[in-house]
């Protein structure tokens, strides 16, 4: 598996761990990380379309998601430093393909964006790849995909709950149970720590099916 380099912009609780240990973040409120009702383990990833470790990351997480069968809510914290590349740009396109097609579409938009990345180079060539992701899948394009704000929004309100928790870098991925939740810096540890908070949350609820989600502001 692939080790990340993160994009950079004490624990108080046993709770708060990380792997490898010793090179997490302090966050705060941390009951914030929880799996939705009905799971037992759930990963929540704070992410940047124009961040490499989180292209990097993309595959690994959503590979595990499907192994495990378990919740993703994927949040958007767009870094200042990649704005002017098209990262807030494609936060908003993705809000609406989720909003306005599917979730499964927009997932894909961002796996194909990731995958792009090197070759997107600015707003222009954010937009030229919207414009054939669109056409490629026979989907009509709006000339303004947002013109109340409120996708802004919405990835505006993600970014605010990742500031408020303490986060600085991208991407920043958590595992979770009802009881615990750790902070995976490295990608190659998710599989082993996904295995050690299925052991440790006790019998299964109704199952959720897998999948990516976001949490509506």
């Amino acid at each position: 598996m692939v080790a990340m380099t993160l994009c950079f912009a004490a624990l108080p609780l046993a709770a708060q761990r990380s792997v490898p240990a010793g090179q997490g973040d302090l966050l705060k409120d941390i009951g914030l990380f929880k799996p939705p009702a009905g799971a037992r383990v759930a990963i929540i990833e704070f992410q940047d379309q124009q961040c490499p470790a989180c292209a990097a990351a993309f595959p690994i997480v959503h590979q595990a998601v499907a192994k495990y069968n378990i919740p993703l809510i994927e949040k958007d914290f767009p870094l200042p430093q990649h704005q002017a590349l098209g990262s807030l740009d494609a936060a908003v396109w993705a809000r609406y393909l989720q909003d306005k097609v599917s979730m499964k579409v927009a997932d894909d938009y961002r796996g194909a964006y990731f995958a792009a990345q090197a070759g997107i180079q600015n707003k222009d060539d954010t937009l030229n790849f919207t414009r054939r992701f669109f056409q490629n899948r026979g989907l009509q394009m709006p000339f303004v995909p947002d013109p109340s704000g409120e996708l802004m929004k919405q990835v505006q309100a993600d970014k605010q709950e990742g500031v408020r928790i303490g986060i600085e870098h991208t991407p920043t991925i958590i595992v979770c149970n009802q009881h615990e939740w750790v902070q995976v810096t490295r990608t190659d540890y998710l599989y082993q720590t996904i295995d050690e908070l299925l052991a440790k949350a006790g019998p299964a609820t109704p199952a959720k099916t897998a999948s990516a989600t976001r949490t509506a502001h």
